[in-house]
């Protein structure tokens, strides 16, 4: 019985229930790296978890709990999270990572405008907008750090050859290209404007995975998930920029993004990051490329579904049963761990 459309509540779960909690954990995990302070545990980190977990009660029952309420405990996870970061951040004097703490707390008002617009207007379309955007901001500029620096790592120690270009100017200019993108997709979805901008966007995000010489980690699927899974990222610009300039419809960027972007590489750095912290080998067992072929078979088959209307009920079908192979399978192979 929640307050929510069945869209909106599947677009809300995604987009600030789970995603918010990898964000989290991966933060927590890599902060004390840029700090050199001890991570949070005990007491906060146990209210942190225990708000996550209450908002998803909230929004579940929001429908009897009443809207308003629901919206006030579900906000302060986030919340929480946004100053925990910014805490860390400045105690440690990392001033340089402060922008990661500012793209958080825009998930959070974005999280806040969701229940507010999803009320008041029936159906929430700028703040899921607004939600998808920030996440690829943190993947582009996180992912810009992590899948050039693991790749190159990988590559010292198998292959001299090409190695990923340092981050630089090209960067800056594809990270500016793509907020003024995502910008105007959030304002005006279907305009012709925010069509050429987002195919900038998609041109240098392709331009930057070349960069990063993905091609060349093809034997370490471990590395590898990662360059595919940032590859949905200027999918997604691509098919967005179509969508608003109305070739196809636009769930199929959206789906590029969320189901591919964000489903792969969530799950590609849960897997390297369980197994690094726990001593184990960095090396994907064929039951983990298992669980990522799945998570990719269910982004092409979603971005299939968007693309050939008429085959929607078997593509949906197959991307729902591939999703949920891809997220079982990992809890089976990673619960143990």
């Amino acid at each position: 019985a929640t307050a929510f459309s069945p869209r909106d509540w599947h677009v809300h779960e995604l987009l600030f229930g789970y995603l918010p909690a990898i964000i989290a954990g991966f933060l927590l995990t890599a902060i004390p790296n840029w700090t050199g302070r001890l991570p949070l545990q005990g007491v906060p980190l146990a209210v942190l978890g225990l708000t996550w977990l209450a908002g998803r009660y909230v929004v579940t029952f929001s429908g009897a709990l009443g809207w308003l309420g629901a919206t006030i405990v579900d906000a302060a996870f986030l919340t929480l999270m946004t100053l925990a970061v910014m805490r860390e951040i400045i105690a440690g004097k990392n001033l340089r990572n402060l922008k990661i703490a500012a793209l958080l707390g825009l998930l959070a008002l974005g999280n806040i405008a969701f229940h507010l617009e999803a009320h008041f207007e029936g159906v929430a379309a700028y703040a899921t907008r607004l939600g998808i955007a920030v996440v690829l901001m943190l993947i582009m500029v996180i992912g810009g750090r992590i899948i050039p620096s693991f790749t190159r790592n990988w590559l010292m120690r198998q292959k001299p050859g090409r190695l990923p270009a340092a981050f630089g100017r090209f960067d800056v200019a594809c990270l500016v290209l793509s907020g003024v993108g995502l910008a105007s997709w959030i304002v005006i979805p279907n305009d012709s404007l925010a069509g050429a901008a987002l195919l900038a966007a998609a041109v240098a995000n392709a331009a930057r995975l070349g960069r990063w010489a993905g091609e060349r980690t093809m034997s370490d699927r471990l590395v590898l998930i990662l360059h595919v899974g940032y590859a949905f990222v200027p999918l997604g610009f691509l098919l967005s920029a179509l969508a608003a300039l109305d070739v196809v419809a636009p769930s199929a960027g959206i789906h590029a993004w969320t189901v591919g972007a964000m489903g792969l590489l969530t799950l590609a750095v849960m897997s390297r990051a369980s197994l690094g912290h726990t001593g184990r080998a960095l090396v994907a067992s064929p039951a983990l490329q298992a669980v990522y072929a799945a998570a990719l078979a269910a982004a092409l088959t979603r971005i299939a579904a968007a693309l050939l209307p008429e085959l929607d009920g078997v593509l949906l079908a197959a991307a729902t049963v591939a999703w949920v192979a891809a997220f079982l399978g990992f809890a089976a192979l990673y619960a143990p761990i």
